[in-house]
């Protein structure tokens, strides 16, 4: 009895000891992950609202403490203006680029401005939104559609078709971005001068109408919110955040041909942060970041994740573009607009 009663002790103690062991074990390697520590900087060049990228760098810091993310705001057509300076002085200052037209980044994997990185979180997000060769994917969906002021145009009688816009009602009340200073109206004036409904002859009705240019996104907002001008070619997002805020406005998508772009972010080749830079592209294409992104009115590329925003009813009635000839088209559509605005 006696005998098997120190058996029964040994295998305890031993039982024990294993156990601590596994626990220590467990302990260390817990320890080893809590030590990892982030450092340094990331820099963003963006045309997103200001607004929604501190968001994203108040979320980014919380999520890695230690770096530090700056960003470099302006309309999309200052970023490209930046960007190649910068490339024809030997290097682009910023570790990621987040614009709104999918096109100019076709031009920067020509140029070899693009480093190759596929995330870990595209695993949750449509092969469509991501580029073949592995360059850049997208962040965001942005969509232009039209809106108006509430005090000066009853929401019954706002325009639900692009070709709404060239009723006589509206000479000289419409407001759009100047499609040489903001990328996503640069992509939508392109998608609809390739398209065989509108072309030149519709801008050339919209001109005729009376559409005046404004020098940058928000501006364009502002001048539909503050009564300038009654209707306006707006984005989603921009015009959702004025309304949020109490701004006598209301947005609504064309009825049809609406025109989506998929606003994507890429790794800038030899930047000078490429880990940062990577760990930022995870964290705009994760769950968490994506929620930043709706919090901000801003639509998800995920599949995962919860929104206001039925983008399968906006898929329903997209426009079809030809997405490499609208590339290969850009500069050529871009001067028919510009000599219609006598520029």
């Amino acid at each position: 009895m006696k005998k098997a009663l120190i058996a029964i002790l040994i295998v305890a103690l031993a039982l024990c000891t294993i156990v601590a062991c596994s626990k220590k074990g467990e302990s260390s390697a817990t320890a080893e992950t809590a030590k990892k520590t982030y450092s340094g900087t990331v820099m963003l060049y963006s045309s997103m609202q200001e607004a929604q990228l501190q968001a994203v760098k108040d979320a980014f810091e919380k999520a890695y403490p230690g770096i530090t993310m700056e960003y470099y705001f302006a309309s999309g057509g200052k970023v490209l203006t930046k960007m190649t300076t910068e490339a024809q002085g030997g290097q682009i200052a910023a570790d990621v680029v987040w614009l709104g037209d999918p096109c100019d980044y076709e031009g920067f994997k020509k140029n070899g401005w693009l480093e190759k990185y596929s995330s870990p979180e595209e695993n949750h997000i449509a092969k469509a939104y991501i580029d073949p060769d592995g360059y850049y994917t997208a962040g965001r969906l942005v969509t232009m559609g039209i809106a108006w002021n509430t005090t000066l145009v009853k929401d019954s009688e706002a325009p639900k078709t692009w070709n709404d816009l060239l009723d006589s009602k509206w000479k000289n009340q419409i407001i759009m971005t100047d499609p040489d200073q903001a990328s996503t109206t640069k992509y939508w004036m392109t998608a609809m001068m390739q398209s065989d409904k509108y072309g030149e002859k519709f801008f050339q009705a919209l001109y005729n109408n009376g559409t005046k240019l404004e020098s940058g996104t928000t501006a364009t907002h502002n001048r539909v919110a503050d009564g300038s001008y009654k209707i306006g070619i707006c984005l989603d997002y921009v015009s959702a955040n004025l309304i949020a805020e109490g701004s006598p406005m209301n947005f609504h998508f064309t009825t049809s041909d609406v025109v989506t772009m998929t606003s994507p972010v890429a790794l800038i080749k030899g930047c000078a942060n490429p880990d940062n830079g990577k760990l930022l592209i995870d964290f705009l294409l994760s769950k968490a970041g994506q929620e930043v992104l709706v919090e901000q009115n801003l639509v998800s590329v995920r599949d995962d994740v919860a929104m206001k925003v039925d983008t399968s009813a906006i898929a329903a009635v997209n426009m079809p573009v030809d997405f490499i000839k609208l590339g290969e088209n850009m500069k050529s559509y871009q001067g028919v607009f510009n000599k219609i605005w006598n520029k």
